[in-house]
């Protein structure tokens, strides 16, 4: 049987939901999970499955600023995806991608994520395509270019359509990793 997939908001998850995310996010990263990163991933909604064995898939869409040619949009932005171990591959991943996706295609202008070598694969094989273009950041002191985090932007087209890979993005700013 195939375990059941439920998307609540943040405010609906319970203290101890909540941990077993963390706890999964930090086992699925190696521990190179910062508690700014594990912020980026509250406030918006998640896609969790539960199979017999506890929390087995987690992924979240939260709602970010992404300024292109001059105009903000609202971008579903793709956070926290994880898969636990022993279920790797079974295809979990991609049904927690499917429905952050459905979300994003119903209520962004588009879907933004930065992807691992590894996440990219999943990703690509999805239809997200890689951003060939700059990357920025509005900072605290004014719009500075990423160039680290340029070819690692992944976006999905949404109710803007598609962007302009000559024209730059420019990302609201967030504490740690701003992408």
């Amino acid at each position: 049987m195939t375990p059941p997939l439920r998307l609540a908001h943040t405010a609906d998850l319970e203290a101890s939901e909540l941990r077993a995310v963390r706890a999964l996010l930090d086992a699925a990263f190696d521990g190179d999970l910062s508690d700014e990163d594990w912020e980026h991933g509250l406030g918006g909604l998640h896609a969790l499955v539960h199979d017999e064995a506890g929390l087995a898939a987690h992924g979240a869409v939260v709602m970010r600023r992404l300024r292109h040619r001059g105009r903000w949009l609202r971008t579903g932005y793709v956070e926290a995806v994880a898969v636990r171990a022993d279920v790797r591959r079974t295809g979990l991943g991609g049904r927690v991608t499917a429905e952050l996706e459905r979300v994003i295609g119903r209520a962004y202008d588009l879907g933004a994520l930065s992807a691992s070598e590894d996440g990219a694969l999943l990703y690509e094989a999805r239809g997200w395509q890689r951003w060939p273009g700059q990357v920025h950041a509005l900072s605290p002191d004014g719009i500075v270019r990423l160039p680290d985090e340029e070819g690692g932007v992944y976006l999905r087209p949404g109710l803007a359509g598609p962007l302009d890979p000559a024209g730059e993005l420019v990302f609201d700013w967030r504490d740690g990793d701003v992408t």
